[in-house]
């Protein structure tokens, strides 16, 4: 039957509700380069927080190889059995071009949660931040600390979202169209979208009148005296884990709003709010790729779990425990991958009970 209508794998087999869970070892959270072997207990606790918070079922596979060619080629070969690919903990710059290049090849989801997942949760983050301060986030001046695979991505979504004042930085300063040294292709396209207003100084002096700082980089390289010459009402993401790039303690007293990696501080921003919900939404409607609407919808449900009379400083963003969550984002990506003409489920209804009880 499956010869003569492949659709029916998802029907048969364990297609329709696995993930594969790819890695290198290359960007372990807080580790670094730690190798495949050492990487396994992370692939395989994330593994678990598929099935646990979605019921997903997900197989760890870490790579002894940090070539592109030969990522890219295993992951085409071993895809059959998977209804999505979740690469994780690859290193930039290399991330980039294996992900883009495996999402043309593939006729799944593949989907790098360090670089979208973290986007979609400060997204989802700065959504309520908005809502509180009763701003539009589209006119914020926001300034990203980090230009590997999260600050990257965060910046594009951002950008995509609406918000046109965006400047990253990495340790030479601002990134900005012309510079030369430290740059590499994903830079040079970052260049090209952002710094609007071509600026070349260092992170302290792109702070100045900010409203936004999204930290994805290293611990303590801004200061209290940094978050004091930012606009009125500073919103500090300060995410690097496990020691962010300013102590709470410090931030606290000058950011109207605070987020943090770490599950110790309000305001938690973590992954762990986004993929189990997109892949059971992508999977339920038996997608064949990620989009931005798509993300944009993920960010949108994350934020809204959060009620408004609940809204405040100290919860813009809702815990990972909040079972509310997975059922919102699954919904919300579920209709956004048909709404956009990437799902092989057509039938909105059927997706959003059939497909997902399957789940």
């Amino acid at each position: 039957a499956i010869e003569h209508n492949e659709d029916l794998v998802y029907d048969y087999t364990m297609k329709h509700n696995t993930v594969a869970i790819v890695s290198d070892g290359t960007a372990v959270l807080g580790l670094g380069d730690i190798g495949p072997a050492a990487a396994m207990p992370v692939m395989e606790g994330k593994a678990a927080l598929f099935k646990e918070f979605a019921g997903v079922n997900a197989v760890p596979i870490v790579l002894s190889t940090k070539d592109p060619d030969e990522i890219i080629g295993i992951v085409r070969s071993l895809a059959t059995p998977f209804g999505g690919i979740n690469l994780e903990d690859i290193a930039a710059p290399r991330c980039f071009d294996i992900e883009e290049r495996l999402q043309k090849e593939l006729d799944i989801p593949v989907f790098h949660d360090d670089q979208h997942g973290t986007a979609v949760v400060i997204l989802a983050g700065l959504l309520n931040a908005g809502k509180l301060l009763k701003k539009d986030i589209r006119k914020f001046r926001v300034v990203i600390a980090g230009a590997g695979a999260a600050g990257t991505a965060a910046a594009h979504l951002l950008l995509k979202y609406g918000i046109h004042d965006v400047i990253v930085t990495d340790r030479a300063g601002a990134v900005y169209a012309g510079r030369k040294e430290h740059m590499n292709p994903a830079k040079d396209a970052l260049a090209a979208v952002t710094n609007p207003r071509g600026f070349r100084g260092t992170l302290s002096e792109a702070l100045v009148g900010a409203n936004v700082f999204v930290g994805v980089s290293g611990p303590n390289i801004i200061t209290r005296s940094d978050v004091k010459h930012m606009a009125k009402d500073p919103i500090v993401f300060a995410l690097a884990n496990p020691d962010p790039e300013i102590a709470p303690e410090e931030a606290h007293s000058v950011a109207r709003i605070l987020a943090t990696g770490r599950s110790d501080y309000p305001n938690q921003v973590n992954n762990s709010l986004g993929f189990p919900g997109i892949f059971k939404g992508l999977l339920a409607v038996r997608a064949k790729s990620v989009n931005d609407e798509i993300k944009f919808a993920a960010a949108r449900a994350i934020a809204s779990v959060v009620n408004p009379e609940e809204l405040n400083e100290d919860y813009i963003i809702p815990s990972i425990f909040d079972k509310n969550v997975v059922h919102a984002v699954s919904h919300a990506v579920a209709a956004a991958a048909i709404k956009t003409g990437v799902a092989r489920v057509k039938d909105p209804l059927h997706a959003l009970t059939c497909g997902c009880k399957k789940l």
